[in-house]
């Protein structure tokens, strides 16, 4: 018997990934489609390592990937915005969709919603249409088990709870800095100029409309214009 919580998930985990290894796949769907999200432009490999371990996850599976959806620089937090899962939604409730298996990286790259009722929703619309979501990069099979129903449900948790913790520290560490007197974004105000300085707030030159700081240690701060 497990002497914790994290030893029995452990226990789970492990389970759901020998039972994956060992399960055959005939029924498996051959038609797929693929989903890729990425939540800033900053991650400009993430969608081709996505692919990649979805390509891999589809030739193991026998699936053929027919169609294909992606959300670049989108945040996971709801669905506003995000014009690829828009599109996969409409395609399924119009009957457009033409694939019975929708290929995800992971639990996260469906979403980071904040209510995981709303995650299981958009994956419930799916079911309901006759096409199963798998998370290629998971340690579990979505199957609908129970074992694997918990694990999702765990990580639609953490991945809520991973984007409210990141909101607090970043408009925390904001805060900060508007308090250190830098500036945080947008043009000067009339009269002001957009002074580019170094981590010892030595100057190093004034930034013209558009132009933004190229190192991280850089600040910006504002200076009188002519």
């Amino acid at each position: 018997m497990p002497n914790s919580i994290g030893d029995f998930l452990q226990e789970l985990v492990a389970y759901e990934w020998r039972k994956r290894l060992l399960r055959p796949h005939p029924h498996l769907p051959s038609r797929a489609a693929q989903y890729v999200r990425m939540s800033t432009e900053h991650q400009q490999y993430s969608p081709e390592n996505q692919l990649e371990v979805i390509r891999q996850y589809a030739a193991s599976h026998g699936m053929e990937i027919v169609q294909a959806y992606s959300d670049h620089g989108r945040s996971g937090l709801n669905i506003a915005g995000r014009e690829g899962l828009n599109r996969l939604m409409s395609d399924v409730e119009n009957k457009q969709a033409h694939f019975s298996a929708l290929l995800v990286y992971e639990v996260s790259g469906w979403g980071r919603f904040q209510d995981v009722d709303e995650s299981a929703y958009y994956e419930y619309v799916l079911q309901e249409a006759g096409i199963r979501v798998q998370y290629c990069a998971e340690r579990f099979e979505n199957d609908g088990s129970m074992s694997s129903s918990v694990l999702k449900t765990l990580k639609r948790s953490m991945a809520a709870e991973y984007s409210r913790e990141l909101s607090v520290k970043v408009f925390s560490g904001q805060c900060r800095l508007i308090e250190l007197g830098f500036r945080q974004g947008g043009p000067a105000g009339y009269g002001l100029r957009r002074q580019l300085i170094d981590r010892d707030r030595n100057p190093k030159g004034l930034l013209s409309l558009g132009e933004r700081k190229s190192l991280q240690t850089d600040r910006v701060i504002l200076v009188p214009g002519p």
